[in-house]
């Protein structure tokens, strides 16, 4: 992604809610001008803290944010060139379309003709032409969060926070949405922050994301970057289905780690750096390979009995325990398998190639 001018600055932000706990622990990140950012983790990490502390509706305890070079410290809400769209939409019921989105310019004292303008411009934005005077329970629940999109942006902010915009919406119609925030932001061409726990939808969707753990960012990178090299642990085991599993480095010579795991056995693996002590090994799901016969080439591998298969459509997910104990789980496209058929009690093997281990020092 090309570098652009940042539009939001967070240094060593703390939040504390009393004296026990801190929400947010020192986070320090910059957010582009233009920029689709997503703050992704479990619940009770602290990313719907951090997105309200650049609302204004939570005060820091320690650290500053600057919004478009201006420090956002003793700065109320209204005043700030921001606008948050909340999961549970806030439409308000006795309001017709028009006069939902209108709110905010009313309240402003912009002129009626330029709202009327500004209106039917937001409207067309999120593809609600013509249903300016419909009433909010003869919309979907789509429309309705369309309805709340296009409030945000009739007020022209520098930067659209989206609080789990999608979280109320069933899975078919989330994923339709999904793909309209995207285009809308690529039309607006404004910062968009969005918070969710949904790993799905953070990476089919943000040019960057930031990854919380109890108040902590522990990565922050593209999609894939997040995905193919995962910084920890945590991250590892978050983005995505993974196989982790405990080790203990054991030697380092010419760029190959000597690895010690409970279950897989010594194991050698390329990295660049020298390590000691405890450290993570894994492997992607759908970087396994299972076959009949025992890989010729170079690679690691495990005989294993296969415990049970998952049929998922397209893919299916199939659970092995290797001879020392160790679980594996491989990911196989369906549509592509020409070995004979297995079921369970079946001995195969799992192998990937080198290059695909995971070293995970964290």
């Amino acid at each position: 992604m090309t570098e652009r001018p940042s539009i939001i600055s967070i240094k060593s932000i703390t939040k504390r809610f009393g004296n026990v706990v801190t929400a947010v622990d020192d986070v320090t990140l910059d957010i582009q001008e233009g920029e689709f950012f997503a703050l992704l983790g479990p619940s009770g990490c602290g990313k719907t803290t951090l997105l309200r502390m650049l609302a204004g509706f939570e005060i820091p305890s320690e650290g500053t944010i600057s919004i478009d070079g201006e420090d956002m410290e003793g700065v109320d809400p209204n005043r700030r060139p921001v606008n948050m769209v909340f999961q549970s939409y806030a439409v308000f019921p006795h309001m017709k379309v028009f006069d939902n989105v209108a709110y905010g310019l009313k309240v402003t004292g912009v002129a009626k003709g330029e709202i009327s303008e500004r209106v039917e411009e937001a409207l067309s934005l999120v593809q609600l032409d013509g249903f300016g005077d419909r009433e909010p329970d003869q919309l979907s629940g789509g429309q309705r969060q369309r309805v709340a999109l296009a409030r945000a942006l009739v007020k022209r902010p520098k930067v659209l926070l989206l609080d789990e915009p999608l979280s109320a919406l069933d899975a078919k119609l989330r994923g339709t949405m999904q793909l309209e925030l995207v285009r809308l932001q690529q039309t607006v061409g404004i910062t968009f922050i969005i918070v969710t726990h949904d790993q799905d939808e953070a990476l089919s969707m943000a040019d960057r994301v930031a990854v919380m753990e109890t108040g902590i960012v522990r990565q922050i990178a593209p999609p894939s970057e997040l995905y193919e090299y995962p910084a920890s642990r945590f991250v590892a085991d978050f983005i995505g289905k993974m196989n982790l599993f405990e080790g203990q480095a054991t030697s380092f010579q010419d760029g190959v780690l000597g690895v010690a795991i409970a279950g897989l056995g010594d194991l050698e693996v390329p990295h660049d750096a020298d390590i000691s002590g405890e450290i993570g090994i894994a492997i992607r799901p759908e970087k396994l390979r299972v076959t009949l016969e025992q890989p010729g080439e170079s690679c690691i591998c495990f005989p294993a009995v296969l415990d049970n298969v998952a049929y998922h459509g397209s893919e299916s997910h199939m659970f092995f325990t290797t001879d020392a104990g160790a679980k594996l789980t491989a990911t196989v496209q369906n549509e592509t398998r020409t070995r004979a058929p297995v079921s369970a009690g079946d001995r195969l093997w799992v192998s990937w190639i080198l290059g695909d281990t995971l070293v995970l020092a964290e």
